[in-house]
């Protein structure tokens, strides 16, 4: 039996960590993949952070580089470790977690090997969950090789031919950049009405004016929040305008449907793709969760992290938690701060009010 068991040993599970540490609350943190940064080290080989140092820190331990500088993948995974190793956190790794239920008011948590207890759960699991690709994939001859963008490292997996990228987000626009500098024939299929915007500007990191103009810490509860949550988040730092341009990507608008070797776009078919990479996101998956709610997107029901259904249940990590830096490395802290402050609050509460009854009964 643990106070407190936190579900996921990213950035966010962390963050919580070294909050409940600090109070001195009795902990473990559960992790599904076998070691710290394991998420980070399974995207693409070139990925490298749209935030500079001064921007990733977590709580009680600065990102271990020069002002101004964009780390890789593997950096941000070797900073995680060495922040789990000078807090000594303890966890446990390969524990998928398949159901969490609360009976008799003790939360019940089964993994594929194991069963905990907790008083309270703090989900940390991040907001990407199932890779989607579309139903049409299915219609593609099996010669092509199919790609989700969680699955590609660099173009070396590719085989000869042209390629196909799907997906108008970042990493749909960052990989289309990696393959189309091998000079290989890439189609591209998404709008070209692509939101991007530079990662400097006058001098300044994007971040250092998102924060001097209140972006980052605009509530999603707020007017301004509603719309810039609801809205297409922008592309950062690739010049989509001269990558669109080039004379080796073919920009086919949506994909439209499929027939073995005959891609169907808007803008007409191919037959002559050989590689597809579909950069087109995730599902969330809390459906393991027992008697929850969830909101228009699938995210759990609740308010800045603290559950709508269940006393003892916070989620941290989602995207929009609260703010737009909510699921960011350097911005998690924050939610992590305001749940703590919220749980020892109602610890105080409930003590004050099981005082009182004592004083009744006697």
């Amino acid at each position: 039996m643990k106070d407190f068991i936190i579900i996921g040993a990213g950035q966010s599970g962390l963050s919580m960590a070294y909050n409940l540490a600090l109070n001195n609350k009795d902990y473990l943190i559960l992790d599904a993949n076998g070691h710290i940064g394991a998420p980070w080290l399974k995207r693409w080989d070139s990925l490298k952070l749209f935030t500079p140092t001064e921007y990733n820190h977590l709580p009680g331990m600065p990102f271990p580089f020069p002002q101004g500088y964009y780390p890789n993948k593997y950096e941000v995974a070797d900073y995680l470790k060495s922040y789990v190793e000078k807090f000594s956190m303890p966890i446990e790794f390969n524990q998928r977690i398949t159901s969490v239920k609360k009976v008799n008011g003790i939360f019940e948590i089964t993994s594929e090997t194991g069963h905990y207890q907790a008083k309270q759960v703090i989900i940390a699991t991040g907001p990407f969950h199932t890779p989607y690709t579309p139903p049409c994939h299915a219609d593609i001859c099996k010669s092509v090789v199919q790609l989700h963008s969680e699955h590609y490292k660099n173009p070396e997996q590719l085989q000869d031919g042209d390629c196909l990228v799907v997906g108008a987000g970042d990493s749909g626009v960052q990989i289309l950049s990696e393959i189309a500098d091998t000079g290989r024939k890439v189609h591209f299929s998404g709008t070209d009405k692509i939101k991007a915007i530079p990662q400097s500007f006058l001098g300044k990191t994007l971040w250092w004016w998102f924060t001097k103009l209140g972006f980052l810490s605009v509530s999603r509860f707020s007017k301004l929040g509603k719309w810039l949550s609801k809205g297409v988040q922008p592309v950062i730092g690739t010049d989509v305008k001269s990558l669109l341009a080039k004379d080796n990507v073919i920009h086919m608008g949506r994909t439209l449907s499929a027939d073995r070797d005959s891609i169907k776009f808007q803008k007409g078919s191919v037959s002559s793709i050989k590689n597809i990479v579909w950069a087109t996101g995730f599902k969330p998956n809390f459906f393991w969760i027992d008697n929850i709610t969830f909101d228009e997107m699938n995210y759990p029901s609740n308010y800045r992290g603290v559950s709508d259904d269940m006393d003892g249940l916070y989620f941290i990590g989602l995207p929009w938690l609260y703010t737009r830096g909510s699921a960011t490395l350097g911005g998690v802290w924050k939610d992590a701060e305001y749940l703590m402050d919220y749980i020892r609050q109602n610890k105080e509460e409930q003590g004050v009010f099981e005082q009182s009854q004592c004083l009744v009964n006697s």
